[in-house]
């Protein structure tokens, strides 16, 4: 799973799933309110793999596992 898709599935499941909506602008708030709580305990990522590109363009520090 990429990193970008469990951001997805950890939205759907604290946000959508189980709920019941009377509207968009509803859904919407709820949506906003996760991402404000997922923004706010946001860490840098700091396992990629020694030989990714990412690290080309990025600072991120190796870490040896």
């Amino acid at each position: 799973m990429l990193w970008i898709e469990s951001k997805f599935a950890a939205l759907r499941c604290f946000a959508l799933n189980g709920t019941a909506h009377g509207s968009h602008d509803g859904q919407n708030a709820a949506i906003a309110s996760y991402v404000r709580w997922r923004n706010v305990r946001a860490k840098p990522k700091t396992n990629l793999a020694p030989d990714s590109p990412v690290r080309a363009w990025t600072d991120y520090p190796a870490r040896a596992t």
